[in-house]
């Protein structure tokens, strides 16, 4: 009981330090004249308090242990989902609850899969709110918290939930400032370039404005949302494109490489074994979907057919999910490209990054892993074979890192095959069903087509799970299970 009113307590304070969101979103409908969304946000607002303060009163503070911490960071997302549902379901773009709830979640998720209608008549103020919250929780929903909420060890616990194990500084906090750090910078920047290059487009200073917010937000927290209904392909500009390939490359880079580069250790870029297992599966990735575009014959000249093929084995690797082309078009490309795309969203970014999936470094520490034990054989039984990689630093592989990357590979694998099988049962082709399966667990974002308004609501359930479970790495499920385990032992 003490441990369940200690998790309704820091849930409380984590909604009411995220009410003042819908506050700077009802100020800025009001002065973009949105009044009606401005109604919405202020619904919205008053939401927040209430169900943060109920919380509170429920609760009691308390010590964060690492279970607790963990059980902290997946119930908080669900208790975001519905409240950051409200004003998307009040904005009359949705035809239920559960639409509206399905795209707060592919949102805090990052994933980018949206059941919106009339997307390209969407008021500023609402579309900004779609952007806001993948940007936080790209960097971490916890982290925000974590700079005002950890002043000890215990913090930990919640940062691991995210799916997160770098410690950049010995302190939690100070981690969480680092990231949030370079996260602000890399705005700047990056805003400031897609604002110059949409003010080119003659999109107006204002509209260019905007786009540019939103375009680097999606592209940096690799969600795929984007605020039009043709993605990237509305711009026509392939300085956007290039743009937006840099943004979510550097959002699926590790932050703790980000911050050792930063520091003066550029070599470590490549030196870092994830760098070196990221450019092998993108090129193994690369050559499945250029295989399936060149069969499809949809190309005629190369610069077409290599950029598309870049970009979007790029952007399914950093499990971004922008595009260059409609989502009937992966159909066309056939099923040589979708297998192409299936492995590269399913492997994913780097560990302690914006992007999702099973991540590259567990990829490099299972097939070293597997090195080891083909040098084992060939050796005495007496011979003790040592095995290491290097991530910022030289780490010696044990059994604890075999096994823990082989857990959670086996956790993502399992669910991406239990969501095809749903798919399936519906009636939807296997490769399209494990395509979407795939992309909903990864937090990428891409469809071919079954992601839509009109699917069984069951299947919309089900990928919602995928979405929570695949963003927090499923570490959070399994403390969720121990906690209760716990109790009733």
């Amino acid at each position: 009981m003490t441990n369940l009113r200690t998790i309704f307590y820091y849930i409380g304070r984590i909604i009411s330090a995220f009410s003042f969101v819908a506050f700077i979103h009802c100020i800025l409908a009001i002065i973009m004249a949105e009044y009606s969304s401005a109604i919405d946000f202020l619904i919205t607002f008053s939401s927040f308090v209430l169900a943060g303060y109920i919380l509170i009163l429920l609760g009691k503070k308390g010590e964060i242990t690492w279970v607790v911490g963990m059980v902290i960071v997946s119930l908080s997302w669900f208790f975001l989902m519905f409240l950051v549902a409200i004003p998307l379901f009040l904005s009359g773009h949705y035809l239920s609850y559960l639409d509206a709830c399905f795209d707060a979640m592919s949102g805090l998720a990052t994933v980018g899969f949206s059941l919106i209608n009339d997307i390209d008549h969407l008021s500023y103020s609402l579309n900004t709110w779609r952007f806001f919250f993948p940007y936080i929780a790209g960097q971490g929903i916890i982290l925000v918290a974590l700079v005002f909420l950890a002043s000890s060890p215990s913090g930990y616990g919640m940062y691991l939930g995210e799916g997160r194990e770098d410690r950049i500084l010995p302190n939690i906090a100070s981690t969480a400032r680092i990231i949030w750090s370079i996260a602000i910078l890399y705005l700047v920047v990056g805003m400031s370039i897609l604002w110059l290059i949409g003010i080119n487009k003659d999109l107006g200073m204002v509209n260019a404005f905007f786009h540019a917010m939103w375009l680097y937000m999606s592209g940096w927290a690799t969600c795929g949302l984007s605020p039009t209904s043709s993605s990237v392909l509305f711009y026509y500009s392939p300085l956007i494109d290039l743009a937006t390939m840099v943004v979510f490359i550097l959002g699926s880079l590790s932050f703790y490489l980000h911050y050792t580069v930063w520091t003066g250790k550029r070599l470590e870029i490549f030196k870092d074994e994830e760098i070196r297992t990221f450019l092998f599966t993108l090129g193994i990735s690369f050559i499945f979907i250029s295989i399936g575009i060149v069969k499809s014959g949809l190309y005629h000249d190369f610069p077409s057919f290599f950029l598309n093929a870049l970009y979007h084995t790029t952007s399914a690797h950093a499990t971004c999910g922008l595009s260059m082309v409609y989502p009937a078009y992966f159909v066309r490309w056939g099923e040589i490209a979708l297998i192409g795309m299936v492995i590269a969203m399913g492997i994913g970014g780097s560990a302690g990054s914006t992007s999702g999936g099973i991540k590259i470094l567990r990829v490099g520490i299972i097939v070293k892993a597997l090195i080891q034990d083909i040098k084992s054989l060939a050796f005495p039984s007496s011979a003790v074979v040592c095995e290491k990689f290097h991530h910022i630093k030289d780490i010696l592989l044990n059994d604890r890192l075999v096994r823990a990357s082989m857990i959670i590979m086996l956790s993502y694998i399992s669910t991406y095959f239990i969501g095809a099988l749903v798919g399936i049962m519906y009636g939807y082709p296997f490769i399209k069903s494990l395509f979407e399966s795939v992309s909903a667990t990864s937090g990428t974002g891409f469809s071919c087509g079954i992601v839509s308004s009109n699917m069984p609501s069951f299947m919309k359930i089900v990928y919602i799970f995928q979405m929570w479970a695949g963003r927090l790495e499923f570490i959070s499920i399994f403390a969720i299970i121990s906690l209760i385990l716990g109790r009733k032992r």
